[in-house]
């Protein structure tokens, strides 16, 4: 269980990250078109995970943007934006901003990927949704880079999550 706050106040999530040397777990999300991606589907690509709570708070959305700048940019790299908001909230929220660099993925059915991470909230306000969190692959799937934000308002480190790749 990883503590983290929230406006200063504790709260805690299910479990740790996976540890940095570790693969990455496959996983069933689902796209903005409803279809469903899994690990393969970005099979030999550098992946960077942004995760975090919801597309329609002030934190995420500004890291959606930044890292969309910043994908533009990089090589055989796939910025992938990890909540449990509706795919359509997510597209909405992309197609209003003009983000068209990253991959947006929703856990909203069962949340699974938020358990088999260790990301999701188990008490507080925010109980059921995703820590805001940055996991960085290698094209075979090694995590390289962690980052579990300790105060959820808080913006991640993307200098370091990208300093990997």
């Amino acid at each position: 269980m990883a503590s983290i706050t929230l406006k200063g106040n504790a709260i805690n999530t299910i479990s740790e990250l996976p540890k940095v040397g570790s693969k990455l777990a496959d996983f069933k999300l689902v796209q903005e078109d409803l279809s469903v991606a899994t690990l393969d589907s970005f099979a030999n690509k550098k992946l960077v995970l942004n995760i975090f709570p919801s597309i329609d708070t002030g934190t995420c959305a500004t890291s959606v943007r930044k890292f969309n700048e910043t994908a533009a940019q990089l090589n055989d790299t796939v910025v992938l934006c990890i909540s449990r908001d509706l795919p359509f909230a997510q597209k909405r929220f992309c197609g209003a901003e003009g983000i068209a660099n990253v991959v947006n993925l929703s856990d909203f059915q069962e949340g699974s990927f938020g358990k088999t991470n260790g990301l999701e909230i188990v008490d507080g306000p925010l109980k059921g949704l995703h820590s805001r969190a940055i996991i960085v692959a290698d094209a075979d799937g090694t995590i390289l880079h962690t980052e579990q934000v300790g105060e959820i308002v808080d913006e991640p480190n993307y200098e370091a999550a990208l300093a990997v790749l």
